[in-house]
């Protein structure tokens, strides 16, 4: 009686510290503006100049992201991508992104788990060998301080949405590189596994780009 009594002050207090100890890692982050897929727009008030195409360094740059449930977070990347930044008139306003990466290269913190996300529960690699990202504007100005506001369509998991996100991008004289931290949501792009009951898994995760492409020298 004494011991099942305890129990029922114990355990839901152990529960709580746990609850406690996994903070979301998507708090804070700016969430991407997600709609339907739409047509390309034209781009607004694009730079004079000419188009400067500049493929990605692919060793230099990176796709990750973080994704998280009851007991805690796992953090992955896809090692295999590719893509380039199209400068107009040497500014990124005005320009063009354009990134792909292979699913199936998809790397995880937890070697068991990186089957887990190729298998159909999550990025369905062998349905869905590739997803991309094409945008459609890039602005000046952004949230929390970005230096530009990136939209354009993102293909996931078979699913094509709009998405706008903020952005930091420097116009360096040697290389272009690209910054960005934003949230989704998992279940936007059909990716609905919900995990075990007793530790689910969240729908929003942060998406992290790290970009660089070098500029032609002479």
């Amino acid at each position: 009686m004494i011991t099942s009594r305890i129990a029922r002050l114990v355990l839901p207090a152990a529960l709580a510290l746990s609850l406690a100890g996994c903070e979301d890692p998507t708090k804070d982050k700016p969430k991407a503006t997600v709609s339907a897929a739409a047509p390309a727009q034209a781009q607004a008030a694009a730079p004079t100049g000419p188009a400067e195409a500049l493929p990605l360094d692919a060793a230099a740059s990176t796709i990750g992201f973080v994704g998280s449930k009851v007991t805690g977070k796992h953090e992955g990347k896809f090692e295999k991508i590719s893509g380039s930044i199209t400068l107009a008139g040497g500014k990124a306003e005005g320009g063009k992104l354009s990134i792909e990466a292979d699913t199936a290269s998809v790397k995880s913190d937890a070697e068991k788990l990186d089957g887990h996300l190729k298998s159909p529960d999550f990025f369905d690699v062998e349905k869905f060998p590739k997803a991309t990202f094409t945008s459609s504007q890039i602005k000046a100005g952004g949230e929390n301080g970005a230096t530009h506001t990136i939209t354009g369509e993102l293909d996931l998991h078979g699913v094509k949405k709009t998405i706008t996100f903020p952005a930091t991008i420097a116009e360096g004289a040697d290389a272009v590189s690209g910054n960005a931290e934003f949230v989704i949501n998992r279940k936007d792009f059909g990716i609905v596994y919900p995990g075990k009951q007793d530790d689910l898994i969240r729908d929003d995760v942060l998406l992290k780009l790290s970009l660089k492409a070098p500029r032609k020298q002479g």
